[in-house]
């Protein structure tokens, strides 16, 4: 049995975000953790709290099931534009720069390899 994890609205452009995510997609749990923790970019600490809290969400619904046993594997994430702030920097002559400062959802599917 799978389970979702989704955090929204992070202050993070998608693209940057993207990067993290497709380098854990497809891998076991185990090693998905480890390659967050160790990451330099800033973006891998959403993810990994996102990723544990998946686990936390896997564990609250297969009670009977030990994760040791299980083998998680993240089957899916996703990362998708959020709301963007738009605002206004000056340039020279009277001129005005428009800022967007994006954000973005992520989604997290993990799944036991036994079932998958």
């Amino acid at each position: 049995m799978e389970a979702v994890a989704k955090l929204n609205n992070i202050p993070t452009s998608p693209r940057k975000m993207r990067l993290v995510a497709d380098m854990i997609r497809g891998q076991k749990v185990v090693n998905a953790l480890a390659l967050l923790k160790f990451d330099s970019k800033a973006a891998s600490t959403n993810v990994e709290k996102l990723l544990k809290s998946a686990v936390a969400n896997w564990t609250e619904k297969n009670k009977d099931q030990n994760i040791d046993d299980a083998q998680l594997v993240v089957k899916a994430i996703s990362v998708d534009c959020g709301k963007m702030l738009k605002r206004l920097r000056p340039a020279p002559q009277g001129r005005a720069y428009r800022v967007r400062k994006r954000s973005n959802h992520i989604t997290i599917v993990v799944d036991s390899s036994i079932n998958a």
